[in-house]
Formats: structure tokens, C-alpha cells, sequence
């Protein structure tokens, strides 16, 4: 009896043996399925911040230096409508549309190791930047009076708005240098079209940091696009008459956005106009998604198309903002936006041997500049890298992809139908 109650014991040892054994392997794979899919997904963000980086470090890195000037080449369109000032103004539109992208993630906190060196080195050139661009003393002192600077201290006016944090670590000096810059944009009178819309971010800075603003500036770019400008199915023309190109999204939703949500903040006025832009900026956020490809093309339509990315500029703010409509995932939005920097910023001859943007829209395409297009111009793509504001954890980040709506349906998957926006 003794010999077999010990056999029996031995057995269930062995038996016990393999089940841990079981059970731990069991883990290990589920830990390594876990960790295989996160870094999957982890992966987009470290692909964005790359890209990001090889976009934005020639500008802000030359510029902090002091040296954007003698650095950037500026290519002009062969149409160029004013040479000479167009030279000049280029290296502000490659600052402040660099700025205007990659504002919500300098003012982030935390993430892996590697970004938060990233973004660190990032705060450092910025500061110095910004110091230099508003002083007069400067190599890469910026010109600030006339029309295109007016747009593009709009655009570093937007990123400044993003970015508290940026703002908050400038010294007094120079925080009264950018004022004193942006003060000087007021001697342009802004043609009849979105750029009202720049006069009025220019003085929503003002308001955010608690400045002296003019509130009619503000109060001129609101009104006359959502009491007059608005056409339907989540779409704005561009002053009088609509033209069917990307600048709801590189320009008017987003801007109209921030300056919304800055009045808010302030005061409260405006808030009538809340629950119509919501309905409007989500349907137009449904078209953009739309627009794009499965291989992260989209249609070739309009001017400024050599703003590449640029042209999802409001669907990148919406996911940043977290206010993508419902039936959008962030997942599938992130897949998309990651599909048009590939398919853009990976073309042949994008960039210059020397790192700095082509003209064009896939590689090098010279003739597809515009009268005013320049080098500086093209930073708009910086745009699209808007929603590395988010955390990690967000769901945009750590979500599985997910196939976007041409995805689906050309490859045979289901797919919901598309209805127009009807305002009551």
C-alpha cells in the first residue's frame, strides 16, 4: 500500500509539473502576443516622430543657431509673384507652419525616453527660435510687416496658442519682442478671404495670454464665416465664392477652432455658434477621411497642393482635439494619416540631399507651385503631426490599426454609406 500511494504522489507531481509548465508558457505567449501588438502600435507613433523630426529639424535647428538664413535654400515658383519679398519672408513661413504642427507635443510631458530627449531638444531650439526670429539684432531677425507676414505670424501665433508651455518659458523680453512683432501685422489690411481669419489668431494670442486684443478683429473672421460664408455639407467658401481645394483644411476650420475655443475660454461669446461648428467641423472631418486612398493618396485638386500633408490639417486637429466624430475611430484615422505621410514624405526626391522639403507634392514637381509658393511654404505638412499632442495611452496611439473607409471598401469589406450634412 505504501509503495503505491507514493507511485500515485510522483504522478501527481509530474502531473502538477506540467500543468505549471503549461501555464507558464501559456503566459509567456500571451505576454509576448501583448507586447508583439503594442509595439505594433507603438511603432506609428515612433514612424510620426521621425518623420516629424526630419521635417522640422532643419528649421528650428538653423534657426536656434541663428543661421536659418544662411542654411535654407529658398526655392521660388517659377510663377513667383514678387521675388524679392518672397525671398524674404520665406524663412518666417517655414518657422511658424513648423510651429504651428508640432506646438501640442512640445507642450506634452512624459513618454518614452527617447521622445521626452526628443522633445527636450526641441524646447531648447524653440526657445532660442523664437529669440531670435523677434530680434532685430539677429542674423534670422524675420520680417513681420506686409501680407505674407502676416499669414505666417499667424501660423507661429497658432503654435504659440498649442504651446503654454513654450509661451510660459520665453523670457520677458522676448515675450514683449513677439508682441511687438505681432503688433506690427496690424498695418496689413487682410484680403477678403481666410485671411481674416489671421488678423483674428493673431489677436486670439493676445486674448489667451491675457493682453491687450482687438476684439472687432476677432469679432470680423468669426461672423463672416458662420453668418455668411457657410455653404453646406460641412463646407466654408473661401471669401465669396467656393472653390473646391483643401482650404477648410488648411486654414479656415482649424483656425476657426482655435479662435472659438480661445473666445470661450475668455469670455464666453460665441457659444451660440458652438453646436453649429460641431456639426460642421465633424462632417467635414468625415469628408477629409474619405479623401483618402488606400495608399494614402488623395485627389489632386486646388491651389497650394504642394502643402502635401497639409491638406489634412483639420482632420489631424480634430483627432488631436479628441472631437472626431462618431463614426470615425482614432484608429482608423491614425492609419490613414500615417498612409499620406508614407505616401508623401517617402516619395523620391521629397527632400533636398541636405534635408529640406522639395516643391511638390509627390517628390520633386516644380511646376506645381503657385504664384506664391516658396520653400517656407511647404512646412505647412507640418500640420499633419498635430495629434503626437496626444499621449501615448490615448486611444488615437494605442489602439490596433484599423482599415480607413476606402480601405474597406475596396477591398470587399462592409462599409457605411455616405450622407450630406443638413443643417436646420
Amino acid at each position: 500500500m505504501t509503495i503505491l500511494a507514493e507511485g500515485k504522489q510522483q504522478k501527481l507531481k509530474k502531473l502538477l509539473l506540467l500543468t505549471s509548465l503549461i501555464f507558464a508558457f501559456s503566459s509567456l505567449l500571451s505576454t509576448g502576443l501583448a507586447q508583439k501588438k503594442q509595439s505594433s502600435v507603438s511603432r506609428d507613433r515612433e514612424i510620426w516622430l521621425q518623420q516629424m523630426d526630419k521635417v522640422a529639424r532643419p528649421v528650428l535647428s538653423n534657426l536656434a543657431a541663428d543661421q536659418l538664413k544662411e542654411k535654407m535654400p529658398v526655392a521660388l515658383s517659377a510663377k513667383i509673384d514678387n521675388k524679392a519679398s518672397r525671398e524674404k519672408v520665406a524663412y518666417l513661413e517655414a518657422f511658424g507652419r513648423v510651429m504651428s504642427g508640432i506646438g501640442p507635443w512640445l507642450n506634452l510631458e512624459g513618454g518614452s525616453k527617447e521622445e521626452v530627449a526628443l522633445r527636450n531638444q526641441y524646447r531648447q531650439w524653440a526657445i532660442k527660435a523664437v529669440a531670435n526670429a523677434v530680434n532685430p539684432e539677429a542674423k534670422d531677425y524675420m520680417q513681420w510687416k506686409g501680407g505674407q507676414p502676416l499669414v505666417d505670424a499667424s501660423f507661429l501665433a497658432l503654435g504659440l496658442i498649442k504651446c503654454p508651455w513654450l509661451w510660459e518659458h520665453l523670457e520677458p523680453h522676448v515675450q514683449q519682442q513677439v508682441v511687438a512683432a505681432f503688433k506690427d501685422t496690424r498695418e496689413m489690411v487682410p484680403v477678403y478671404t481666410n485671411w481674416i481669419l489671421f488678423t483674428g489668431m493673431i489677436e486670439a494670442f493676445f486674448a489667451k495670454y491675457g493682453l491687450e486684443y482687438d476684439a472687432v478683429r476677432v469679432e470680423f473672421g468669426v461672423r463672416e464665416f458662420m453668418e455668411h460664408w457657410y455653404v453646406g455639407d460641412g463646407m466654408f467658401s473661401d471669401g465669396m465664392s467656393f472653390a473646391l481645394d483643401y482650404y477648410n483644411s488648411y486654414v479656415i476650420q482649424p483656425y476657426l477652432a482655435t479662435i472659438l475655443e480661445v473666445a470661450a475660454e475668455k469670455n464666453g461669446r460665441y457659444k451660440n455658434y458652438a453646436p453649429k461648428f460641431d456639426k460642421i467641423s465633424k462632417r467635414y472631418a468625415e469628408i477629409q477621411e474619405r479623401l483618402i486612398n488606400t495608399d494614402g493618396s488623395f485627389p489632386v485638386i486646388g491651389r497650394s497642393i504642394a502643402y502635401r500633408g497639409g491638406a489634412f490639417h483639420h482632420l489631424a486637429d480634430m483627432a488631436m482635439r479628441q472631437q472626431l466624430p462618431g463614426s470615425l475611430s482614432p484608429a482608423q484615422v491614425r492609419s490613414a494619416l500615417t498612409a499620406v505621410n508614407n505616401k508623401t514624405l517617402q516619395a523620391p526626391s521629397a527632400f533636398t540631399k541636405d534635408g529640406w522639403l522639395n516643391i511638390g507634392l509627390y517628390g520633386y514637381q516644380p511646376d506645381a507651385a503657385d504664384f506664391y509658393i516658396t520653400t517656407g511654404s511647404l512646412y505647412l505638412c507640418a500640420t499633419i503631426f498635430l495629434p503626437l499632442g496626444l499621449p501615448e495611452t490615448d486611444p488615437f496611439w494605442s489602439a490596433p490599426a484599423a482599415p480607413w473607409t476606402a480601405v474597406k471598401a475596396w477591398t470587399g469589406e462592409d462599409f457605411p454609406a455616405d450622407h450630406a450634412l443638413h443643417l436646420d
